[in-house]
C-alpha cells in the first residue's frame, strides 16, 4: 500500500520565489528618484542663462522644451537597451549621463554649453524614467508597485523643491565671489548624483529575463494591445494636465483677478505643494484602497477641480482649482504605469519605454491649449483642452484591472 501511494505521488513544480526586498536595496533606488528629478531644474536655471546671455525668450524656452524632446527619441531604444544590458546597467548609465550634464556647466557659460549640457540632462532623464520604474518591479510586488512609484514621485518632488532655492541662494550670498553664483546648483547636485552611483553600483538586485521584442517595430506594435494603447494616452493626458495647469494657472489669476505677473507666480506653487502632498499621501493610501478606487477619487477630485477654473472669479476659488488639480494628479502616472507594467510579464521594458514616451503629451497638450486660448481669446479654451484630458481619464477607470 505504502508502494502503491508513492507510486502514484505527483511531484509539484517548484514555483520561482522573489528574492526578499531589503531596505539596502530601497534605498539606492529613492537616491535615483531624487537624481530623477534633478531634470526639473532646467526650468529655472533657463531664467537665469536668459539674463546672464541676454536672450530672447524664444531662445531661452528652448531649454525646457529639450526635455520632453528627448523623451520621444530615446524612451523606446532605452526600452530595447534593457533586453541586451540589463535594466540596472541601464539606470547606471542615466545616472553617468546626468552627472556629465551637471559637469559640463562647470566648464563655460556659453549658449552652446549650456545647449549641450541640458540636452544631456533630458537624454539622462529619459533613460532613466524608462528603466528606473521597470527595475522596481524586480524588487516590489505588483500589488504594491503603484504605492512605491508613487513614493518614488514624492522623493523626485524634493530634488524639484530644493532647485530654484539652491540657485535663489547662490545667486545672493558668498557664492558669486567664487564665480559660481547660481551655478553652484551643478557642483551640489553632481555630488549628489555620486551617491546613487555608488550605492545602485553595489547593489545586487536579481532581474527578470530579458523580454521578447527585440526591435522598435515590436515595440510600438505592442500599441496594437488596446490596454497598452490606452494606458498610453492616459499618460499623455496625465502630463498633459500637469504642464497644462503650470502654464494657464498664473495667466487666469492675470486674466481673472488682475493680479500681476510676480503675484499671479504663487500658483504654480500652489500646484507643486499639493502635487508633493499628493504624492506622499498617495503612496500609503495605495498600499491599503484598490487602484480603482483611488483613481476614482482622484479623477473626481480633477473634474472639480476642473470645474472650479471655468467659473472661478476670486483668488480662493481658483487657488482650490488648483490645488484639487495637483493632489488628484499626482497619482495617476504611477497608477496608470503599474497597471501598464502588470499586464504583461515578457515585454516590461518595451512597455515601459512606450509609457515614458507619453511624456511627450506635455509638448502636445501646451499646444493645443494655446490654439484654443486664442480661438476664444480667454484662457476658458485652455481648460476646455485639459478637460478633455479629465474625461479621457474618467473613461480609462472602467479598464482598471484592480
Amino acid at each position: 500500500m505504502a508502494s502503491q501511494d508513492t507510486a502514484t505521488t505527483v511531484a509539484r513544480p517548484q514555483v520561482a520565489v522573489r528574492p526578499r526586498t531589503t531596505m539596502a536595496q530601497i534605498l539606492p533606488i529613492m537616491l535615483c528618484f531624487f537624481a530623477m528629478g534633478f531634470a526639473d531644474l532646467v526650468g529655472t536655471a533657463s531664467n537665469y542663462v536668459q539674463k546672464d546671455l541676454g536672450l530672447t525668450d524664444s531662445q531661452a524656452n528652448l531649454f525646457p522644451s529639450l526635455v520632453f524632446f528627448w523623451f520621444l527619441i530615446f524612451s523606446v531604444p532605452t526600452g530595447l537597451l534593457m533586453n541586451r544590458i540589463g535594466r540596472k546597467r541601464t539606470v547606471m548609465l542615466s545616472l553617468g549621463v546626468t552627472l556629465l550634464s551637471l559637469l559640463i556647466p562647470m566648464a563655460g557659460e556659453g549658449f552652446t554649453v549650456m545647449l549641450i549640457a541640458f540636452s544631456l540632462l533630458g537624454i539622462g532623464n529619459a533613460l532613466m524614467q524608462t528603466s528606473l520604474n521597470p527595475l522596481v518591479s524586480n524588487l516590489i510586488t505588483s500589488d504594491k508597485l503603484a504605492s512605491t512609484l508613487t513614493f518614488g514621485q514624492f522623493v523626485k518632488a524634493i530634488a524639484s523643491f530644493l532647485a530654484p532655492i539652491i540657485c535663489a541662494w547662490g545667486a545672493t550670498t558668498l557664492m558669486p565671489t567664487l564665480g559660481l553664483g547660481w551655478r553652484v546648483l551643478f557642483p551640489i547636485y553632481a555630488a549628489v548624483c555620486l551617491l546613487p552611483v555608488a550605492f545602485l553600483g553595489a547593489t545586487p538586485i536579481h532581474e527578470e529575463r530579458p523580454d521578447k521584442a527585440s526591435s522598435i517595430g515590436s515595440c510600438f506594435r505592442l500599441l496594437g494591445k488596446p490596454f497598452i494603447l490606452l494606458c498610453f494616452l492616459g499618460i499623455m493626458c496625465h502630463v498633459g494636465i500637469d504642464v497644462g495647469t503650470n502654464t494657464t494657472a498664473p495667466k487666469l489669476l492675470i486674466e481673472r483677478v488682475g493680479l500681476t505677473l510676480e503675484e499671479a507666480g504663487f500658483a504654480t506653487s500652489v500646484y507643486f505643494i499639493f502635487r508633493t502632498i499628493g504624492c506622499f499621501t498617495g503612496s500609503f493610501i495605495l498600499r491599503t484602497v484598490p487602484t480603482r478606487a483611488f483613481f476614482i477619487l482622484s479623477v473626481a477630485m480633477m473634474a472639480a477641480g476642473m470645474a472650479l477654473l471655468f467659473v472661478g472669479d476670486t483668488v480662493a476659488l481658483l487657488y482650490t482649482g488648483i490645488g484639487l488639480i495637483g493632489y488628484g494628479n499626482s497619482n495617476v502616472f504611477s497608477m496608470v504605469f503599474a497597471q501598464a507594467l502588470n499586464s504583461t510579464s515578457t515585454e516590461k521594458n518595451e512597455v515601459s519605454g512606450l509609457m515614458i514616451m507619453g511624456l511627450f503629451g506635455g509638448t502636445v497638450f501646451p499646444l493645443a491649449m494655446g490654439y484654443a486660448s486664442d480661438a476664444v481669446g480667454a484662457q476658458y479654451g485652455a481648460v476646455a483642452v485639459m478637460t478633455l484630458g479629465v474625461i479621457y481619464l474618467a473613461a480609462y477607470i472602467f479598464k482598471i484591472k484592480h
